[in-house]
């Protein structure tokens, strides 16, 4: 369980987090969107105990993350892949991991099988492996506790596609065995596919959050005809509010019966009509974090 109350962060007369709340719950994947500079990684810094808040609180299991007991036994983190030393091996990376929170060496060998590294990667320098392999091992190191709470912030870059429908499948796993995930991405489409609830922040401040069935239920109809002066009259009649997206379409609030007969009833013949589905996210996102301002770096 995560649980932010309120929690702002202030550089000199700049506010990068502002004054923002949400939870995320076991069993769960929240995805946490937001352009860049929106104040994501701010906000995941402070609930491991790296950057101060100014105000307000973050828990993590009910307690501030540095109050935790050995937090890696509960929580696993991954803010950075590069950030790993790069002179030393991937096996002596999680090995240390290991040593620190008091697990066997065993864990090591579980770990490396589980993201993927065979033993020639292990034996291998980090500063020599490629994105997605330093991804593989930061989520290996993440997960080295077995813990109750993941915090992972862009955890797929880097991966090919086989990479993130591995993740995706690891992830879905982990909370469906009651686990709980906050998971920030530019990957749109992939957060759409795993995350149960969402929110959304743009300029410090959180400007839509709930659950996906909820905040995509109005994401509305894509209607798609060559006759679009025409089209757009007649959903204007009917008083169905309608966007033009950069493709020429036109995303409709509106039920794709409803659009039909408004359609019919013009003489506009339409060549697509379907429910937003995987572009709903992407609109939504779009229209709500259009001119975010820049996050001043911590």
């Amino acid at each position: 369980m995560i649980l932010v109350d309120q929690l702002t962060k202030r550089y000199g007369r700049y506010t990068a987090v502002d004054s923002i709340s949400f939870s995320v719950r076991p069993g769960t994947v929240t995805g946490f969107l937001g352009p860049n500079g929106a104040g994501k990684s701010t906000t995941m810094r402070m609930l491991v105990g790296l950057t101060p808040p100014s105000s307000g609180s973050c828990t993590v299991l009910g307690v501030p993350y540095a109050r935790l007991r050995n937090p890696g036994r509960h929580v696993g983190v991954l803010l950075d892949a590069s950030a790993q030393h790069p002179g030393r091996t991937g096996r002596e990376v999680l090995s240390l991991g290991a040593m620190t929170i008091g697990l066997p060496r065993a864990r090591v060998d579980e770990m490396l099988d589980l993201v993927g590294l065979t033993a020639d990667e292990a034996g291998r320098r980090v500063g020599d492996y490629s994105l997605g392999m330093r991804q593989r091992l930061g989520i290996a190191h993440a997960l080295l506790g077995d813990p109750e709470v993941l915090i992972l912030d862009e955890p797929a870059n880097g991966l090919d596609p086989g990479g993130i429908h591995w993740m995706r499948g690891l992830l879905r796993r982990f909370a469906d065995r009651g686990g709980s995930v906050l998971l920030s991405s530019h990957l749109l489409h992939e957060v759409e596919v795993i995350a149960d609830e969402l929110v959304i922040i743009g300029g410090g401040r959180i400007v839509a959050q709930g659950t996906k069935t909820e905040m995509l239920a109005g994401a509305g109809t894509i209607v798609r005809t060559f006759d679009v002066g025409v089209l757009a009259r007649a959903l204007a009649t009917t008083g169905l509010e309608h966007t033009t997206r950069s493709d020429g379409s036109l995303l409709v609030d509106g039920s794709a019966e409803h659009i039909g007969r408004a359609a019919a009833a013009a003489g506009a013949v339409l060549t697509e009509l379907r429910p937003a589905g995987g572009a709903g996210l992407e609109e939504m996102f779009l229209q709500l974090t259009t001119g975010a301002r820049e996050e001043v770096p911590a």
